[in-house]
């Protein structure tokens, strides 16, 4: 490169502006700032572009089917790990809860049977009782007291639910059409 005098940079400058290209000197100030003027459009289209696959040569069936099964495998690796570390977090709670099941809870399978108290509204079926159970609940947006009622059949093999009589059901494996309720205990005989 020549030597720079006062009169070359002067010509340099000159020519850069009616170009438009960044001088010598300040094109390595320029270079940052480049893509701060980018447009939004400019940058999502990089964007996209960064994403396409690049196109290679032509793939045989079985380079694909190999890329194919790598990725599988690499989606299988992931999915049992997650599934270890979610395994590892419920064995934790349940350790912090106590035992899920116990011998009256077995048949219902895993989880945690629903229990339910009422009172019994019929006793006349053999092995059957229907239980009343009140529900009172607040609406969720108006505030109100919300009273309901659900009538269940549950099953009670040695017939001591009385009529009037509160007792205590949880659910269990169907029974019969209706029946999906077993009574556990009554709490309190009617007078």
């Amino acid at each position: 490169m020549a030597e720079e005098t006062p009169d070359n940079i002067v010509e340099e400058v000159e020519t850069a502006a009616e170009t438009g290209e960044p001088t010598g000197e300040t094109s390595a100030a320029a270079a940052p700032s480049t893509p701060k003027t980018q447009t939004r459009r400019d940058k999502l289209e990089a964007r996209r572009e960064a994403r396409r696959p690049k196109p290679r040569g032509p793939v045989t069936p079985e380079q694909r089917e190999e890329e194919r099964q790598a990725r599988r495998s690499a989606t299988a690796k992931q999915r049992s790990a997650y599934r270890a570390k979610l395994k590892e977090r419920r064995a934790a709670k349940g350790e912090a809860r106590g035992p899920a099941q116990t011998e009256s809870t077995k048949e219902h399978g895993p989880g945690r049977p629903k229990v339910r108290q009422g009172v019994v509204t019929s006793a006349k079926g053999d092995k059957t009782i229907t239980v009343k159970i009140d529900v009172v609940q607040r609406h969720r947006r108006y505030h109100k007291i919300m009273r309901s009622t659900t009538k269940l059949y549950a099953h009670d093999e040695a017939n001591t639910a009385g009529e009037g009589d509160t007792v205590r059901i949880v659910e269990c494996r169907p029974m019969s059409r209706s029946k999906r309720w077993r009574l556990t205990d009554v709490l309190e005989r009617a007078k």
